[in-house]
């Protein structure tokens, strides 16, 4: 695909700053869009270089996504990884509901290199039955309605595909596995930050992950006033400033 054909919202962005990088990862089905806001804030109050990838298959059709793979996603953040290492000294790393399993997982992968992390509404297990039987069912159709714009705040729509593609939900369920097994290996720092009414993310994820990494540092933020797009809802300005005062005090 060129990238005149990447939908609007939907592709990477990167802003110029210090020798402190922050690495963002959207997440499933949707665009770097939602992580943008937070990356101009970081960039703007402390000067940090900031990226916000596009993991591949997103931003472009639901067609595309159901040809990638978790590995994809993970080789997308990675390449994010090694881009900021390449001009900056520390390197942070956020994302936002699968982005903050990629978060996670990253964490968990790499222990040490990342400064400090930040998941938003991180996902270690959807708990969701009707989800899990389309994984390996043959007789699925290609794709199924989304379940995007999952926003308190009136007027906000996320820029997400409407279909969700059948291919990757196989896909998701494995990343999700795999990291849920990844927590221990998580030393970092960590903010976790979750809403208590997310209709997408079930809060528990939020004590599963406190409860998982070992992390010596870690603190918990509740978005009371958010669903699942927190980055783009209400409590925006709450994440900005906790994830700015967090990622600080870990320098």
């Amino acid at each position: 695909m060129q990238a005149q054909d990447i939908i609007e919202g939907g592709k990477p962005f990167f802003f110029e700053g210090n020798e402190v990088g922050v690495l963002l990862s959207h997440g499933f089905t949707g665009t770097a869009s939602c992580m943008k806001p937070l990356g101009e804030y970081l960039n703007r109050t402390e000067g940090w270089t900031v990226l916000g990838v596009r993991l591949k298959g997103h931003g472009e059709t639901p067609a595309a996504m159901a040809q990638t793979t978790a590995q994809d996603w993970i080789d997308s953040v990675e390449e994010g990884l090694q881009l900021l290492e390449s001009r900056c000294k520390h390197v942070f790393i956020s994302g936002l509901s699968m982005g903050g399993t990629l978060t996670l997982y990253m964490a968990g992968r790499y222990p040490q290199r990342f400064k400090a992390i930040a998941p938003i509404n991180a996902c270690v297990e959807f708990q969701n039955p009707d989800l899990a039987l389309l994984a390996f069912d043959h007789s699925a159709p290609a794709t199924v309605p989304g379940v995007g714009s999952d926003i308190k705040k009136p007027g906000i729509e996320e820029i997400v595909y409407a279909d969700v593609p059948v291919p990757a939900i196989k896909q998701i369920y494995g990343l999700m596995s795999v990291t849920k097994d990844l927590l221990p290996r998580v030393t970092a720092p960590a903010l976790v930050l979750t809403s208590p009414d997310d209709h997408i993310v079930p809060a528990v994820n939020g004590a599963m992950i406190l409860n998982g990494i070992r992390s010596p540092q870690r603190q918990q933020v509740l978005l009371q006033e958010s669903y699942h797009v927190a980055t783009l809802d209400n409590d925006a300005d709450l994440i900005h400033t906790s994830v700015r005062t967090f990622f600080k005090q870990a320098l």
